[in-house]
């Protein structure tokens, strides 16, 4: 895809309730009050203070390209309200003038070429991840191009904006279908291909007669085919070659060859061109040592820019497509990408960027006229002050078995030399996510705020480091991540300035097992863990996994179904290990998500409070996962707030 946006075939994991399956025991009796939308169980009353510390931080906004208009305006994504809504910014430094205003944030949004300044958006309700694609305008209402209760994803536009496809999947079924219709008239929506498994279209041919589109086996494998959207024949590409990751392949000029990004035969994932006849691959970045995490050619073919993640920052290459010769490259802060799109007059590229101490902006950077870098959008950091901000420090530190493992470290301001401070291990989800220096509110509110230094390991199984270091903690070997962590508490311990007697663990979906399964570990060296929608034990969560993405997560984690993986699971997973956790635990859940149920969170606050485990539970009934509104996100921060003050006042027996 020509710019970054939130994938459709992400690891999407919707709840299948299981009848046959007991429920978990209600939780234990707790204190419970109504907040809002949200359901709090244990949590004190947020004193003024902490209110007015959490306001400092969630209300800066950045601003996030989403993509050029025709005329050579932009739509971007901004928060001036509750959610993030639609913008239009007719000039740099123009005014964003709103243009959506639903109460659940907007996805996306795909211009359509050749029909005025008119867009396709994407939209979910509440998180729940049943996106709609719908056709609207600069103003006046929008016009449903999907079914509603259906999701619907990955779309490509012809380039003169007539035909779109995209791909749906439904509720109970492994099936997915590509559809297609004419953006102006909804109604000619038609069926043009079905299959098991995920699929998403990628790119139409110029002459609108073919379409290439992926096939996910797993976050490690994808297949190409071209389908004949006459005959609704697919055919694979090079079906004998050896398993590959792809990434947004496209039609070259001619017809005759694809561009994408991809892993064959390499360790990193390289810019490559694929001959369509016979499937040979020409590495078009040789030489590389980190992986090219997005690109962009320009409308006629000549100008091709494409970005590399250098141990978490992006440096943007631009380039004569044809030639190979280098063109003036830009020269951005030190950050992390989030956008990179050519404008409809071939020069300018759009670039979304964000750094550790700025909330996210849109640049344009002129191709062809010596080079000239045009920032678009000044975003607001709200009361803060850039010169306070923590910049990140990249650490390495080593695990059982020898691995370098990679971090990076928010430490207060203005600490003097030597003073110890507390500790939250901050860990992504994914799993195959990678922690970056991009603009981290959480980070910088914890280290100013609790006065804590925050660290955010990329542990083994992260994105960014290559395959190997992407598969080491696949299937039987999932804990060893877990070994990860307690490297990282030796390391800790070993630090004058940091105190390793108030360590707080803290992590959100895949990152929330983590905060589960360290807490198992190494209770005896935390003082607590936050945990938000977080997998409690595998075998439940992928039994409750929607069908169309089941096959595509036992690729990642193993299959319950296998007897020797049961076996794993009925180990590792914390629901069976939670009698070692000592210390206090917050949980957090939206009641819409789609990808680990509230299942997973009702489970194990009630075991551990039937143990005895102070636990805190907060439930939000309009939120899925990950929490979007601007209210519900401030609440979760102030309950984070109080519930690490209080661990970060006791000291962990030794």
């Amino acid at each position: 895809m020509p710019r970054l946006k939130p994938l459709f075939l992400a690891a999407t994991i919707l709840a299948a309730p299981v009848a046959a399956q007991q429920q978990p025991a209600a939780p234990a009796a707790a204190s419970t009050r109504q907040v809002g939308t949200a359901t709090l169980q244990n949590v004190p009353e947020i004193p003024a203070d902490v209110r007015a510390a959490v306001q400092r931080y969630q209300n800066s906004r950045s601003a996030e390209f989403q993509d050029w208009l025709p005329d050579g305006t932009m739509l971007i994504a901004t928060r001036f309200g509750a959610t993030a809504q639609l913008h239009h910014v007719a000039a740099p430094g123009a005014d964003r003038r709103q243009i959506t205003f639903y109460a659940s944030p907007v996805a996306g949004a795909d211009a359509l070429p050749g029909q005025g300044n008119r867009f396709i958006l994407t939209r979910d309700t509440d998180g729940d991840e049943w996106f709609q694609l719908a056709v609207k305008g600069l103003s006046g209402p929008e016009a449903l191009l999907t079914e509603p209760g259906t999701r619907n994803g990955s779309l490509v536009l012809a380039k003169d904006g007539s035909l779109a496809v995209w791909a749906r999947a439904t509720k109970g079924a492994a099936t997915y279908t590509i559809l297609s219709a004419d953006p102006r008239q909804p109604g000619t929506r038609r069926e043009l291909y079905k299959a098991d498994g995920a699929v998403a279209p990628a790119d139409l041919s110029e002459d609108k007669s073919k379409l290439v589109f992926l096939r996910s086996i797993s976050n490690r494998e994808s297949q190409i085919f071209v389908l004949d959207l006459a005959s609704g024949q697919a055919s694979r590409i090079a079906p004998t070659a050896p398993a590959a990751r792809y990434e947004d392949p496209r039609f070259l000029p001619g017809g005759k060859s694809l561009i994408a990004i991809s892993d064959r035969d390499s360790d990193v994932r390289r810019l490559v061109e694929i001959d369509l006849a016979t499937g040979a691959e020409r590495v078009l970045t040789p030489g590389l040592k980190w992986d090219v995490e997005s690109y962009d050619l320009s409308g006629d073919g000549r100008i091709l820019a494409y970005a590399i993640n250098e141990d978490g920052f992006s440096r943007v290459v631009v380039q004569d497509r044809v030639t190979r010769r280098a063109l003036p490259q830009p020269t951005l802060p030190k950050g992390v990408l989030s956008a990179l799109k050519f404008a409809p007059d071939n020069r300018r590229l759009a670039i979304g960027l964000s750094t550790a101490t700025s909330a996210g902006d849109v640049w344009t950077y002129d191709a062809v006229a010596g080079g000239q870098l045009t920032r678009w959008t000044n975003s607001e950091l709200g009361d803060l002050d850039p010169a306070k901000l923590a910049e990140p420090s990249l650490i390495r530190f080593k695990s059982f078995d020898g691995l370098s493992v990679p971090a990076f470290v928010y430490r207060p301001t203005g600490v003097p030399a030597g003073t110890r401070t507390p500790v939250i291990i901050d860990i992504h989800g994914g799993p195959e996510a990678q922690t970056r220096p991009s603009w981290n509110y959480g980070a910088q509110y914890f280290a100013d705020v609790l006065g804590a230094t925050v660290i955010l390991p990329n542990v083994r199984g992260s994105d960014g480091y290559g395959k190997r270091y992407l598969n080491l903690d696949n299937a039987e070997k999932r804990e060893d991540s877990v070994k990860d962590i307690g490297a990282l508490l030796d390391w800790v311990k070993a630090q004058p300035n940091l105190d390793a007697g108030k360590v707080a663990v803290y992590g959100q979906s895949y990152g929330g097992y983590m905060s589960l399964a360290v807490m198992t570990h190494y209770s005896d060296r935390l003082v607590g863990g936050v945990e938000r929608y977080g997998i409690s034990d595998f075998r439940t969560f992928l039994e409750r996994t929607e069908a169309y993405r089941r096959d595509n997560r036992r690729a990642e984690y193993g299959d319950e179904r296998d007897p020797e993986m049961a076996k794993v699971f009925a180990r590792i997973a914390p629901m069976a290990n939670l009698p070692k956790i000592t210390k206090p635990m917050l949980v957090m859940q939206g009641a819409q998500d789609p990808r680990v149920p509230q299942f997973e969170s009702d489970q194990v606050v009630a075991k551990l409070r039937g143990q005895g485990v102070e636990t805190w539970y907060v439930l939000f009934s309009d939120e899925g996962h990950g929490f979007q509104k601007k209210g519900n996100n401030d609440l979760r921060r102030e309950v984070e707030t109080m519930f690490l003050r209080k661990l970060f006042a006791q000291t962990p027996a030794k």
